[in-house]
């Protein structure tokens, strides 16, 4: 039975609206604004009568209350004034309706019942939006297509074995997401998840990062230094861009995954491991293992499930609900209410291309909300590259400008070198980010930084 509530300062209104509802529904009634809010602060109230002056108290701030404590709570507001003023702005701050008193007892009733079937209206409205978004969500991946629903599907089926798995795809599609979908949703969820950017760790350092080391192996080893293998173990790792792995360090990690163990640097004797490994790369694996610049044993030892993650020019039909998605995650960052993307907005980003997929769309509707100062995304709240064509455009003259400059009268390396110093810029430096958005490893990256003297 849904629960109603009466507020108003006379007691003889109380009692005859009491007195009508209480054969539908569960009826309380105070004279007292106060008590009324710690009521529906402790009981699931449905609808709330509610006087437009209570004594000294004005009914359009217990509105503002009740409100804040749920704003799914139905409010009809009574006022024995007739102002429609006042009732008006009742209305902009979420009351259902208004009534004038004298009320017509039948009319109130019939206003009620429309009230409570309204909200149980919006409560399935909001309930099938939540199911229709679960639907296209796994473990935070967003999307609706045949190459996404094929994934999905793939990371359920390999959640609970020990297979290798191949994550490929352009930098920024979000193959770590796929990796910890699996990962959570499987039967390792409860142990560690840990990642090792491949890229990002110097040669000569990697080994120690993967086995650890004895106190005294070298000069600086004051202490022994457990390895991403013995902390992980029972979990996963996830090898970002192993196609950046020295051959040398590939031979010693497909000895561990033959054996199921491994040997601290300085230590002699073996410690058995149980890790799940997980491995991604952007790169052509098949073409290193031709070109012999990465091993076909360990290829092939990793890559028994290929997931390829489509790039998101790919699959624009699952813009929309990204757009959505990343705005919830920014209102709710920044405290905003950002409801969408005005007309202009939502247009220029369905025909963008996303050089930098997934994770370049997050940070334009990071910026869009972040510089909004209405409800909606607007075109100057988007990030210059999208307004003012700073990324480069081809016009009709076949000319290529980035950043005002004219590509097509440069040699090739000079047209690197521009493309790297704005893509550093963009990037406020970040090397990671930078390597990522070129399409290029870290360590590529630092050797174009030194060629160029960036």
């Amino acid at each position: 039975m849904e629960k109603i509530i009466i507020i108003d300062d006379e007691i003889s209104i109380c009692s005859s609206l009491t007195f009508a509802l209480e054969d539908s529904y569960d009826v309380q009634a105070t004279t007292d604004p106060s008590l009324g809010i710690e009521i529906i602060k402790k009981e699931n109230i449905n609808l709330v009568l509610l006087d437009l002056k209570i004594g000294d108290v004005d009914g359009l701030e217990v509105l503002e209350e009740i409100k804040k404590i749920n704003k799914d709570i139905v409010v009809i507001i009574m006022t024995a004034y007739g102002s429609i003023m006042s009732s008006v702005e009742a209305m902009k701050k979420g009351a259902y309706t208004y009534l004038t008193k004298p009320m017509n007892l039948e009319e109130l009733y019939m206003i009620v019942k429309k009230a409570l079937e309204f909200q149980k209206m919006n409560e399935k409205i909001e309930y099938l939006s939540k199911e229709l978004q679960n639907k296209y969500q796994f473990e935070g991946i967003i999307g609706k297509t045949e190459g996404m629903k094929r994934i999905f599907s793939l990371i359920d089926k390999l959640k609970d074995v020990d297979t290798g798995v191949m994550i490929t795809g352009e930098s920024g599609t979000g193959k770590e997401l796929v990796a910890r979908a699996i990962h959570f949703s499987g039967k390792r969820k409860d142990n560690k998840f840990v990642e090792v950017n491949c890229a990002a760790i110097p040669e000569g350092l990697l080994e120690e990062e993967f086995f650890g080391h004895k106190k005294g192996t070298f000069t600086n080893a004051v202490s022994d230094k457990i390895g991403k293998f013995q902390y992980a173990n029972k979990g996963t790792i996830f090898l970002d861009e192993i196609g950046d792995m020295s051959l040398s360090l590939q031979s010693k990690l497909l000895r561990v995954l033959q054996e199921k163990s491994f040997i601290p640097l300085g230590a002699n004797e073996p410690i058995e491991t149980d890790v799940r490994i997980i491995a991604a790369t952007n790169r052509d694996l098949k073409k290193m293992v031709e070109e012999g610049t990465f091993r076909r044993d360990l290829y092939f030892r990793l890559n028994i499930v290929e997931i390829k993650i489509p790039p998101l020019r790919e699959r624009k039909q699952d813009l929309p609900l990204l757009f959505k998605h990343f705005i919830e995650i920014y209102n709710k960052e920044m405290g905003k209410n950002i409801k969408g993307l005005d007309r202009r907005c939502e247009k220029i980003l369905m025909n963008y291309d996303y050089p930098g997929n997934v994770r370049e769309l997050s940070n334009i509707i990071e910026c869009g909300v972040l510089l909004s100062q209405n409800d909606t995304i607007e075109l100057d709240c988007l990030p210059s590259q999208l307004t003012d064509m700073g990324i480069g455009t081809i016009n009709t003259t076949d000319k290529i400008i980035l950043e005002g400059k004219d590509l097509t009268e440069m040699t090739l390396k000079e047209a690197e070198k521009v493309l790297i110093e704005v893509c550093l810029r963009k990037n406020n430096g970040h090397k990671r980010q930078t390597a990522e958005m070129l399409g290029i490893s870290e360590r590529g990256l630092r050797n174009k930084i030194n060629e160029y003297e960036l």
